[in-house]
C-alpha cells in the first residue's frame, strides 16, 4: 500500500536479473480494498506495475513473492490472488517450481516470522519448492546496531507507521535474496 514491498521487489528484481541468462519480471496482485477506503487511509495511487493473473504464474520457472502483513500473516490482497488459483492448484502446473518470500511489517511483532510460516502453506498446496535463505546473507543476518526486517525465510522491512522505508541494509538483503533464488531457479531448470 505504501510502496514497502515495491521497493524491495526492485531490489529483488535487480538481483535476480544479475544472474546470467534469467529474466526477471515485476507483478503487483489485484487491489481488494475500494478507493474509497484507501483514500481513508491516505493510500497513495497504485504503481503502473502490471497487475499479474493466475495464468501468469504457469508460465514463470521461479518466483519470489512479497506482502505486507496484516495480523502477522500475508495481506488479504494476497491471499485473495492465491485463493483464486485454483485451476493451477487442480493440475498441479506450479508443483517443483521453486519459491521464496519476503514481506514487511508494521513493527517488530507485526510477523517477520509467523507472516513467511504462514505463507509457505500456499506454496506447499501448489508443491512449489520453498527456497529459504536461511543465513546466506552472512554478516547481515547477525546485525545488531540497526533496526533490520528480514529472516531466514526471506527478506523484509518494518514499514512503521509507514513512513520508514527499507534501509541499504534490507535492500542489500532482498537483492542478495533475488540473486541467491534466481541462481537455484536456474540450476533446477537446466538439470530438468
Amino acid at each position: 500500500m505504501y510502496g514497502h514491498v515495491e521497493k524491495l521487489a526492485e531490489e529483488i528484481k535487480k538481483g535476480a536479473a544479475s544472474v546470467e541468462g534469467v529474466e526477471a519480471k515485476l507483478w503487483q496482485v489485484p487491489e481488494t480494498l475500494s478507493d474509497e477506503i484507501l483514500g481513508k487511509m491516505s493510500a497513495p495511487p497504485k504503481s503502473d506495475v502490471p497487475i499479474i493473473t493466475s495464468h501468469d504464474l504457469a508460465e514463470a520457472d521461479g518466483f519470489i513473492f512479497g506482502f505486507p502483513t496484516r495480523f502477522g500473516m500475508m495481506s488479504a490482497q494476497f491471499k485473495a490472488f492465491m485463493d483464486a488459483t485454483g485451476g493451477l492448484w487442480r493440475t498441479q502446473q506450479l508443483a517443483g517450481k521453486p519459491a521464496g518470500i519476503f514481506y514487511s511489517t508494521g513493527s517488530q511483532g507485526g510477523g517477520q516470522e509467523t507472516t513467511p510460516l504462514t505463507a509457505i502453506t500456499q506454496l506447499v498446496h501448489h508443491g512449489m519448492i520453498f527456497v529459504p535463505i536461511g543465513y546466506s546473507f552472512g554478516a547481515g543476518m547477525f546485525e545488531m546496531e540497526q533496526v533490520k526486517g528480514g529472516s531466514p525465510y526471506g527478506a523484509g522491512t518494518y514499514a512503521g507507521d509507514g513512513t520508514r522505508m527499507p534501509s541499504e541494509l534490507e535492500l542489500a538483503q532482498a537483492f542478495h535474496q533475488g540473486k541467491y533464488i534466481a541462481g537455484i531457479t536456474k540450476k533446477l531448470k537446466t538439470a530438468a
